[in-house]
């Protein structure tokens, strides 16, 4: 998967990137925010391209954290990095899970306090003559589909172009079953709205308010402590495309898909 380049502003992103009339346009209304655009390299660009995988596009992001900018202001560079989690499973929203995952392998661990988007950044593809939704996250499709109209979708899943697009990733040492409308004995159950499921050895529930938004916060957290629960498996009750619902339900799709096998 291509890494993130992350940017303090969309001056330092021309430096790296081509951006066009569509470019500016969503960074104008979008940047700073959760928002990853895939675009041409610009000529002469410095980034390497084990951050790009090879490809002749760069995914760019301004990040709003104020950690994240004060660190990128500092550094005076751009910062291409994964997430900061072992490849394929749970994203970290908080410092310590990051050290959880990463205990004696990292140095420092800045912590700007839990996330308050939860899901990673939307990932938008304008390297092509039509603008694709690689990656739903922070910023739903409809505010994008407000600014440039319909998005289709990611083409090649066996070629991502962009970071998270791996069929297999965000996920939990437990099996997960979606859209489930019953719950074994056995099972943790990762709930959403006011009428949740009866039974289960071990209870979360996204947003008892049905609110997307608070289900995207609270996913990664949630199904961190439904995966120490003890429990065989965690079953999910169906959870709405709306809004942020449909970047809860692709992580939990891809948490869901059958893993990838050990090598050799």
């Amino acid at each position: 998967n291509p890494l993130i380049v992350h940017v303090a502003d969309l001056a330092s992103a021309e430096s790296l990137a081509r951006l066009d009339d569509r470019a500016r346009t969503v960074a104008a209304a979008f940047w700073p925010g959760p928002l990853t655009l895939v675009l041409p390299r610009a000529s002469g660009s410095r980034v390497s391209p084990r951050a790009t995988a090879g490809l002749d596009t760069v995914a760019v992001r301004v990040p709003a954290h104020p950690v994240a900018q004060a660190l990128l202001r500092a550094a005076a560079l751009p910062l291409a990095a994964p997430s900061a989690n072992p490849s394929g499973l749970v994203s970290p929203t908080t410092a310590a899970h990051v050290a959880a995952d990463l205990g004696a392998a990292v140095d420092l661990v800045l912590d700007g306090g839990a996330c308050p988007v939860g899901v990673e950044s939307t990932v938008l593809d304008l390297s092509g003559p039509a603008p694709r939704l690689l990656r739903p996250g922070g910023l739903d499709r409809a505010a994008l589909e407000r600014v440039l109209g319909p998005l289709e979708a990611a083409a090649d899943p066996e070629r991502p172009r962009g970071p998270g697009q791996l069929a297999s990733h965000y996920a939990p040492c437990l099996p997960v079953r979606l859209d489930a409308t019953d719950v074994a004995a056995d099972e943790a159950l990762l709930a959403f709205g006011p009428e949740p499921l009866p039974g289960g050895m071990a209870r979360r529930n996204l947003s008892p308010a049905g609110d997307p938004a608070e289900a995207a916060r609270n996913l990664f957290s949630m199904l961190r402590e439904l995966d120490a629960s003890g429990a065989k498996g965690i079953a999910v009750m169906p959870i709405p495309a709306r809004g942020l619902g449909e970047a809860v339900r692709d992580r939990l799709r891809r948490a869901a898909a059958p893993r990838p096998g050990p090598a050799g």
